[in-house]
C-alpha cells in the first residue's frame, strides 16, 4: 500500500461567506476560508463567529478577509444586485484609497481586495492603483486584484499586485506573459466557475503559468451560483485540467501549515480528496507559511 500523507484542512482561498450558509463550514473539509469581498463590519462579526463555534475544537476553520471591493465609482460590483450593504468601497482619489485601506486594516482584513473589470464600468488609472498597493504596503497588507477585461490581467502585476483573485480568463496571455508574471504574482484559480471559451481560456493559461513555475492557489468563488461549502469538485477536477496534480495539487489546496484542528489522511501522490473520508489526526503545531507569491492565491 502507498505511504499515507497527513495533511492540514484545505484552504479555499476565494470566498463569500455572506453569501453562503456559513453553519455548512461544520461538515465541510476546509480548514480555512479567504472571504474576497464583504461588508468589513459583518465579515469581521461573521469570522468571529466561526472561530467561536469552530475554532476550540477538533474540527476549528480560520476566516481571513479582505472586507470591502475597492473599485472607482461606478465601478464594478457597484451595480450587483449580489453585493451585500457595505461590501463596495467607491473610490475617486488617493486620498480616499488610503482612507479605505486604513478601514479594513481596523477591520481586521488580511488583505485589501480591488476590482479592475473593464467589461463593467471604470477601473482605476495606473497611479490609483500604485496608491493603493503603497499604502497597502505600509499597512502589511498584500493586494488581491479581480482583474477582468481586454489587458487587466496583465496591468496588476505590473503595479505591484500579489495576487490575481481569478486565473486569467480574458484573453489568452502571451507565452511571455505568462512567464513574467509566474515569477511575481500569485493566481487563485476559480476554474469551476467558468463555461465555454472562458474556462477554455482559464485552463490554457493556468497550465502554461503552472508549468513556468507560477503558483496557483485553490480558490472557488465560493457564494458564485449554487458553489458547495466544502471542498468543490468541479475546481479539483478543472486544476487537475491544467495539469495540477499530486503534490502540485496537494500545495494548492494546502499552502498554510495549519496550526491546529483539521487534518486529514490521504493516500500518497495523486490523492483524491473526495475519495477519502477525514480522520482526527492529534493537531501539529507549526509556524504558518506566509501568503507570498514566492512562497505561495460572471466572477467576483
Amino acid at each position: 500500500m502507498a505511504e499515507a500523507l497527513s495533511i492540514g484542512g484545505f484552504t479555499d482561498h476565494h470566498v463569500h461567506l455572506q453569501l453562503v450558509d456559513v453553519g455548512l463550514l461544520e461538515s465541510s473539509r476546509l480548514g480555512r476560508g479567504l472571504d474576497l469581498g464583504s461588508d468589513p463590519v459583518q465579515i469581521a462579526r461573521i469570522a468571529g463567529a466561526v472561530s467561536e463555534r469552530f475554532g476550540h475544537d477538533p474540527h476549528g476553520i480560520a476566516i481571513s478577509y479582505a472586507g470591502a471591493f475597492l473599485t472607482p465609482t461606478g465601478g464594478y460590483p457597484s451595480d450587483r444586485s449580489w453585493a451585500p450593504a457595505g461590501s463596495v468601497r467607491e473610490l475617486d482619489d488617493l486620498d480616499g484609497a488610503v482612507a479605505a485601506v486604513a478601514e479594513m486594516k481596523a477591520a481586521g482584513a488580511s488583505v485589501i481586495k480591488i476590482a479592475s473589470n473593464s467589461t463593467a464600468g471604470p477601473v482605476f488609472s495606473d497611479e490609483l492603483v500604485a496608491g493603493i498597493v503603497r499604502a497597502a504596503d505600509e499597512a502589511g497588507l498584500p493586494v488581491v486584484a479581480h482583474a477582468e477585461g481586454p489587458g487587466e490581467a496583465q496591468r496588476m502585476p505590473r503595479l505591484g499586485v500579489r495576487a490575481l483573485a481569478h486565473a486569467p480568463f480574458t484573453e489568452r496571455l502571451s507565452d511571455d506573459e505568462v512567464a513574467r508574471q509566474a515569477g511575481r504574482i500569485a493566481w487563485i484559480s476559480t476554474l469551476g466557475i467558468h463555461e465555454g471559451e472562458a474556462r477554455e481560456i482559464a485552463i490554457d493559461n493556468v497550465r502554461r503559468f503552472h508549468a513556468h513555475g507560477g503558483t496557483v492557489r485553490y480558490g472557488t468563488d465560493m457564494g458564485n451560483g449554487d458553489t458547495p461549502v466544502d471542498l468543490n469538485p468541479a475546481e479539483v477536477g478543472a486544476l487537475r485540467e491544467a495539469g495540477i496534480r499530486g503534490a502540485a495539487l496537494i500545495r494548492a489546496l494546502v499552502p498554510v501549515a495549519a496550526t491546529a484542528g483539521r487534518r486529514f489522511l490521504l493516500p500518497a501522490r495523486d490523492a483524491d480528496p473526495f475519495d477519502v473520508e477525514p480522520v482526527h489526526l492529534e493537531p501539529v503545531s507549526l509556524e504558518p507559511v506566509p501568503l507570498e507569491p514566492a512562497e505561495t492565491e460572471g466572477t467576483r
